[in-house]
């Protein structure tokens, strides 16, 4: 790998090689104009923003269908602040059906907002405020600069993740998607931060917002960062972007050396035109209440009282496929598949853009033996987002329809998840590939006994109990070449057991080997 460090004043270059790939590393940051380190090409982020886009929504509630033109708003005021931004990125904007008060932007200008922090916001100027920070974060390549840093830190690149460019659903996202969760969650630093406060004010200004509207937000934030009611906030957006005093005293001596510019404008607040955009979502807020409160009582193993719940929610919302999407959820749970299924059937009539419903009623067909509309629903599930739930019932699938290699394929992507799912999933695919590649999963470590006999030490590594081991010794010997099998009928999982070849070395420096080429499951 080619690496190149910049500093002010000249360019030091240094080559490495690793992985075998050459890579170039020094870039200029949009918005500051600095040069700095980066492992990651604009080419490379903006495809990385455009294929973590949709399963980063997707494991964050999804879209907010039930008001659209709040997110035509949201986008309206976004590519105002664009308009004025440093960096020509594809820039979307969308509003989340998730009640923590967050926002996050990745890299190559996607944004995303949730309608627990509009709910939070007192005026199109805050919103301004909040949607160029992100904005900042993206054209200053914050992301990026993320992802080199875990690389450096690590070692290594995600190579091919990058190269073919805390939700409740975390520990169940498999595969490239696990990229967007990590950077939509990541906390960025000092810098970062004062940089997305510092030239987000400047494009606020531009763009005819009243910056000191970042100024009294920023304010509320640290009030909320130490009060009571901090409760999602610090799960949410201080998770991600920790408030200070000393942002605030930033801000607030940017807007002074602002002062200038903003006299004699008629700098807009918006907060008439902003609370008219949020109305609909403000009035609404007691059915997403029950909907949590619902969540709760699931938790606390009381499916009969979330039911209550969900049903007066979903009478004061009836649009909001959420509420009827976890009805179907608790079915599934009870073993009720069919009426799990038709719940689900409403759910996708009301959205059918959203993982969970075609996860959900998969594994309801799954149950109930309908394996066609099973797989055809877990596969439009991982489409939206990868799940170790739905690559684990691929896998199932494929292998009682006798096609190993496919379920193999499944359980591997399923278990590179966390959580019991991904365990399960990872002894499938143990199960499934012994056969294939035992010395994977069972060490043969060869020794000497007194008198030069050979053993071997074979240690079985899997969670598994282990049957037929056939174990190779190859040997050279005065006389030639010694060869000689033996076959364990059992191996218990996690057993070590010597096995005696048989073969009697003269020379304990006499070439050796021991291979296991045959092992099953019991």
């Amino acid at each position: 790998m080619s690496m190149l460090v910049c500093r002010r004043g000249g360019l030091i270059v240094m080559t490495w090689v690793l992985m075998g790939l050459a890579l170039s590393g020094c870039s200029t940051n949009p918005v500051t104009g600095e040069s700095e380190f980066s492992l990651v090409s604009a080419a490379q982020e903006i495809s990385i923003g455009e294929q973590q886009y949709l399963p980063s929504r997707q494991s964050q509630g999804g879209d907010y269908e039930v008001d659209e033109e709040l997110t035509e708003y949201v986008n309206r005021v976004g590519q105002r602040l664009v308009a004025v931004s440093d960096r020509d990125l594809p820039y979307e904007f969308a509003v989340l059906n998730n009640g923590v008060p967050n926002a996050w932007a990745l890299p190559g200008g996607k944004i995303a907002l949730n309608r627990g922090l509009l709910v939070e916001l007192g005026s199109e100027a805050e919103l301004a405020a909040v949607l160029g920070h992100e904005i900042v974060h993206a054209a200053a390549r914050h992301g990026a600069q993320a992802v080199t840093r875990g690389t450096l830190l690590q070692g290594a690149m995600v190579v091919g993740m990058i190269a073919s460019a805390d939700s409740e659903y975390s520990n169940l996202i498999v595969g490239g998607a696990q990229l967007g969760a990590q950077l939509i969650n990541q906390r960025y630093g000092r810098d970062a931060e004062r940089e997305a406060d510092y030239y987000g004010i400047r494009y606020m200004l531009e763009a005819g917002y009243d910056p000191r509207a970042a100024v009294a937000l920023q304010e509320t934030f640290v009030r909320l960062s130490k009060g009571r009611s901090r409760a999602g906030w610090l799960e949410g957006l201080f998770a991600s972007h920790p408030p200070s005093q000393e942002r605030v005293e930033n801000n607030r001596r940017l807007v002074r050396e602002l002062a200038p510019q903003m006299e004699g404008r008629d700098l807009e607040t918006g907060r008439e035109r902003y609370q008219q955009a949020i109305s609909f979502l403000k009035q609404s807020q007691p059915a997403y209440e029950l909907f949590d409160e619902a969540r709760q009582e699931i938790t606390d193993d009381d499916l009969e009282q979330a039911f209550v719940k969900l049903r007066e929610a979903q009478k004061m919302v009836p649009r909001e496929a959420r509420f009827v999407g976890l009805q179907g959820d608790i079915l599934l749970h009870q073993g009720r598949y069919r009426e799990a299924v038709q719940t689900y059937d409403r759910a996708l009539s009301l959205d059918s853009g959203y993982f969970d419903y075609y996860l959900g009623r998969g594994v309801a067909y799954s149950r109930l033996g309908s394996r066609d509309l099973a797989r055809q629903d877990l596969e439009k599930s991982t489409e939206l987002l990868p799940t170790a739930v739905g690559m684990n019932e691929l896998g199932k699938i494929a292998l009682n329809a006798g096609n190993t290699a496919e379920a193999r394929q499944y359980f591997q992507a399923a278990a590179s998840g966390q959580g019991e799912v991904s365990q399960q999933a990872r002894q499938a695919f143990v199960r499934l590939d012994i056969p294939e590649n035992p010395g994977t999963y069972i060490q043969a470590r060869p020794f000497l006994e007194r008198g030069g006999r050979l053993y071997a030490r074979v240690s079985n590594g899997t969670r598994l109990d282990l049957q037929s081991v056939v174990v190779d010794f190859v040997a050279a010997t005065d006389e030639g070449t010694a060869r000689q099998t033996r076959v364990l009928r059992t191996l218990p999982a996690g057993a070590s057991v010597n096995v005696d070849s048989g073969i009697t070395l003269q020379d304990a420096r006499q070439q050796v080997d021991v291979r296991i080429r045959e092992a099953q499951a019991r």
